[in-house]
């Protein structure tokens, strides 16, 4: 009886072991993806699901990105990127949340809506959740899945439903769903971000219009190329601190969200980004900037999630 125990508690000490190893490996390759990068994003329609299908034009952009910690704990890690627009301009880009085992997810129907919803704890044993979050803090798309580390090889996928991409929204109403297959691997010159990604009309039913593959590629460079992002965030930090407090206040409310993106002629992010400018300073007072993002959060909210003032 006596041995039965002691293996078995061998039998645990090494699972445990072996966990805590694997999740070291996991934060090791997540926070492979912070660094000051040259990017390069390319995407192209490669499937038209009818045969008239008119293909649209591949899209390619590139640019400067710092991406950067701003919450690590060993379940929870937040990476922001920051997109530098020539020789002066900061664009606060998008931001990946990493969550270990995490069972909330807010997960995208369409048109603005996302529906949460609660996965098992078995379900998401030893994964990672990553939920993306559009440049004004609102959700984006979120998915679960394991970090693979074989061969020399580490990477993480997921498919994720998603709104259109900012290079499509406003310019295509032929499809209101991406269905994204998203693969983050870490890489000798930095990390890719490869996509394969079905364009959906969803009304009754899913009807598949095109397919596209996109392509990212992030190449390290030295930190000092974005020195003008880090010195931004230095000042800008708290505000955005305080947009993501107010978001947390709707995420907990775990109900169907709802989004007006635009609204008397003007896109949620365009208001939340003057309101930073506009609050910028030395005299920031982050109660009276809370309450300020909580009404222009309010004024874009179809659902009935009332934001309470604090």
């Amino acid at each position: 009886m006596k041995k039965i125990f002691t293996l078995v508690l061998c039998l645990s000490v090494g699972v445990s072991f072996s966990q805590k190893k694997k999740q070291k490996q996991d934060i090791d390759a997540i926070l492979d993806m912070c660094g000051c990068y040259e990017i390069s994003f390319n995407f192209a329609e490669t499937f038209g699901a009818e045969k008239d299908y008119e293909y649209h034009k591949n899209y390619n952009s590139g640019g400067l990105e710092w991406i950067f910690p701003i919450l690590m704990e060993n379940d929870k890690i937040v990476l922001q990127h920051l997109l530098i627009v020539g020789d002066s301009m900061i664009v606060k880009h998008w931001r990946q949340d990493w969550l270990y085992e995490n069972t909330d997810l807010y997960v995208y129907d369409k048109n603005n809506s996302w529906k949460y919803q609660k996965l098992d704890d078995d379900k998401v044993k030893g994964q990672w959740t990553q939920k993306v979050f559009q440049v004004d803090d609102s959700p984006r798309y979120e998915g679960s899945a394991s970090w693979v580390h074989i061969d020399g090889r580490h990477y993480w996928e997921n498919t994720a439903d998603a709104p259109l991409p900012r290079r499509e929204f406003s310019k295509r109403s032929d499809y209101n769903v991406m269905v994204r297959r998203n693969r983050h691997e870490i890489t000798d010159y930095g990390w890719l971000h490869e996509q394969d990604n079905q364009k959906v009309l969803r009304e009754n039913a899913d009807r598949l219009l095109a397919k596209e593959k996109g392509w990212n590629t992030y190449t390290k460079t030295k930190e000092s190329d974005c020195k003008l992002a880090q010195a931004w965030w230095s000042r800008n930090q708290q505000y955005w601190a305080d947009v993501r407090s107010i978001w947390d206040e709707v995420f907990a409310t775990q109900k169907k969200l709802e989004l007006n993106m635009k609204v008397d002629n003007k896109i949620m992010f365009m208001r939340l980004f003057s309101l930073g400018k506009e609050v910028e300073g030395k005299d920031y007072n982050s109660d009276k900037t809370k309450q300020k993002i909580r009404e222009v959060i309010q004024m874009h909210m179809k659902s009935d999630i009332k934001l309470a003032n604090k």
